[in-house]
């Protein structure tokens, strides 16, 4: 493809390996291999279950603390390989995060993981 721009000269493109932007205020996206695209949504969730899984790292294992985990797990993994965490299994992580909720309303990532799965799945 070639074209003439303003001062007579002449533009080609030949092969393109990667993301190519031209022109003012462009924007590019690209996902070749990194796996699927997430909408912002998803993920913020996926950020704070990262963060919680690494606090309750620290915390003291409890059958609450370690179902939780087994949870946060599954959906970083549904997340990442499928782009977004299902309804079933945000209605689990919800159950999960109730369920160990004495230890999850002292930690800061715990109160981030419950705020992003009531905006995915309303209230």
């Amino acid at each position: 493809m070639a074209t003439a721009d303003d001062q007579g000269k002449g533009i080609h493109i030949g092969t393109v390996n990667g993301a190519v932007a031209i022109g003012n205020n462009n924007t590019v996206t690209q996902n070749s291999g990194a796996g699927p695209v997430t909408d912002p949504a998803h993920e913020e969730l996926l950020r704070a279950v990262r963060e919680l899984r690494q606090d309750l790292s620290r915390a003291v294992a409890t059958p609450q603390i370690d179902a939780l985990g087994g949870e946060l797990a599954e959906t970083e993994t549904e997340i990442a390989t499928q782009g977004a965490a299902g309804a079933g299994r945000l209605a689990r992580l919800r159950t999960a995060l109730a369920d160990a909720g004495s230890v999850i309303g002292l930690l800061a990532s715990g109160t981030a993981v419950a705020e992003a799965v009531a905006a995915l799945v309303g209230g």
